[in-house]
């Protein structure tokens, strides 16, 4: 049995095509493999507290020390990264923001990058703690944006997950989907068959 975490991080709920992407994944994986547990964590309508000092702070510091806003803090990152860790297969949306992905999902990333816990420093350098993990990115943009400068997602997440040890990771894009509804229509035709060519295949499953 293999167990996904799906991570939502579009504000536009259903307008999202990030989102549709993501429900799509779902409702398919579950028709092909009806034992695989699937955890949902909607990141824009359950957001994590932006990083701040005093929550930096708490995740590098005894428990003992820490005021109760840190402590929460603290919990709340306790929580985040164990989920990480308790499945094998992590499915992400990613919209494109102003180049970027959303705030949202930012403020997650800052709260799983803890060392000692995803990651640990050595003399050689940084070494990832999750190697033993898959991840599919689902991303969406208005514009044509794959394999251009204007393209910080994927050259983004690769970096930080590659930095917490996970490497086996697949990009699916939805492009256009500004440029008209029958150009936003093909892209996710394209997309849904790369995401069947997974679930069918398996190629992401152990």
């Amino acid at each position: 049995m293999n167990k996904l975490l799906v991570l939502k991080s579009s504000i536009l709920e259903n307008y999202s095509h990030s989102n549709k992407m993501a429900d799509y994944l779902i409702e398919n994986w579950q028709k092909h493999h009806q034992n695989d547990l699937i955890t949902l964590r909607d990141l824009a309508k359950d957001p994590i507290p932006v990083l701040d000092q005093a929550t930096l702070f708490a995740f590098g510091k005894d428990t003992a020390m820490l005021s109760e806003q840190q402590k929460a803090a603290r919990a709340l990152s306790d929580t985040l990264i164990n989920e990480l860790k308790a499945h094998d297969i992590i499915v992400i949306t990613a919209p494109m923001y102003n180049f970027s992905i959303p705030s949202q999902l930012k403020h997650y990333i800052d709260f799983i990058a803890r060392a000692g816990e995803t990651f640990k420093y050595t003399e050689t350098g940084s070494v990832g703690l999750l190697a033993d993990k898959q991840v599919i990115v689902l991303t969406s943009r208005g514009g044509i944006h794959k394999g251009q400068p204007s393209d910080l997602i994927i050259p983004y997440l690769t970096q930080f997950l590659s930095f917490i040890g996970i490497n086996n990771v697949q990009f699916i894009l939805t492009e256009g989907t500004a440029l008209g509804e029958e150009y936003a229509q093909q892209s996710h035709a394209q997309a849904q068959k790369e995401i069947d060519l997974i679930i069918n295949k398996e190629i992401m499953i152990k």
